[in-house]
């Protein structure tokens, strides 16, 4: 089995729209893909109804947290998208995102640089807005070659010179929101010291200790080294070991199922899970 258990859609920051994601997924090969969009679960109707036969999707949704002052994000499972206090949480979080990236937007101007909100809108095209739709302006206008270039601290990097802070959860307390709601956590990418600031290792076992299901580990942002150190830290702490792609489509360079999670953790997720379940494919429309 091939198992990818990171990708975004248009309904965050990805480029395909849901329905495309899944048929690009079986076309990639895939037998199962989880659609993990930032704070939102918006996609999900659009994935079941056009999900191919043979593959299963996996419902999930990347959480925006903070801890000690470093962001970080949570990948959450197959969580019932209806409970209402992570739901709650969901929007708080995603309605900051619109004032958050308007602030990027009024920052750049004072740098000089002539993006718009309309542009960044138009960018968004009603998905949950955020940091890479105001990167892909800085592409259009040519102030930087690729959107991953715009993640520096000359531009967008957390406190670069257009960084706006938005509301991020703790943490601590997601793991208990989606635990309530059903669902399995997995800490997203956690050494992926290019974007920024990492979460210490003291801290992981901390979260390990609160409920935190598993880490990320094997990810286009982590070189050797680091993911050989995640896989010791994951054994000693008990935590479950997933790869992904992080997919957004044209978004990044990473292709879906370059980077893929075992299936006997896959199949750990599942029965830990408790909220929603796996949704098998029947051929869509």
């Amino acid at each position: 089995m091939r198992i990818d258990l990171h990708c975004h859609s248009t309904a965050s920051d990805g480029t395909d729209t849901p329905a495309e994601l899944v048929r690009n997924a079986a076309a990639a090969g895939l037998d199962v893909v989880a659609l993990t969009d930032h704070d939102t679960t918006r996609g999900y109707a659009g994935a079941t109804a056009a999900l191919p036969e043979g593959l299963t999707l996996v419902t999930g949704a990347e959480l925006s947290c903070r801890v000690d002052g470093v962001s970080m994000h949570m990948l959450a499972y197959l969580f019932d998208p209806e409970e209402p206090a992570l739901l709650a949480e969901r929007e708080l979080v995603r309605d900051d995102r619109v004032p958050r990236a308007q602030g990027m937007v009024a920052k750049l101007n004072a740098l000089g640089v002539p993006v718009t909100w309309e542009q960044v809108e138009r960018i968004a095209a009603g998905g949950s807005v955020g940091r890479p739709h105001v990167a892909t302006a800085l592409v259009e206008l040519g102030v930087v070659h690729t959107v991953s270039d715009a993640f520096t601290e000359e531009w967008l990097a957390d406190g670069g010179r257009a960084y706006v802070e938005k509301h991020e959860t703790d943490p601590f307390e997601a793991i208990r929101l989606v635990k309530g709601a059903g669902g399995v956590t997995v800490f997203a990418h956690p050494a992926a010291a290019k974007r920024g600031r990492t979460v210490p290792e003291s801290v992981i076992a901390e979260l390990a200790a609160a409920g935190l299901d598993g880490i990320e580990v094997d990810h286009m942002d982590h070189d050797a080294d680091s993911r050989t150190r995640l896989r010791g830290l994951a054994k000693d702490l008990g935590l479950l070991v997933t790869g992904s792609s992080d997919y957004h489509g044209s978004r990044k360079t990473v292709a879906l199922g370059d980077y893929t999670t075992d299936p006997e953790v896959y199949g750990e997720i599942t029965r830990r899970a408790t909220g929603a379940f796996p949704v098998p494919g029947t051929g869509g429309a």
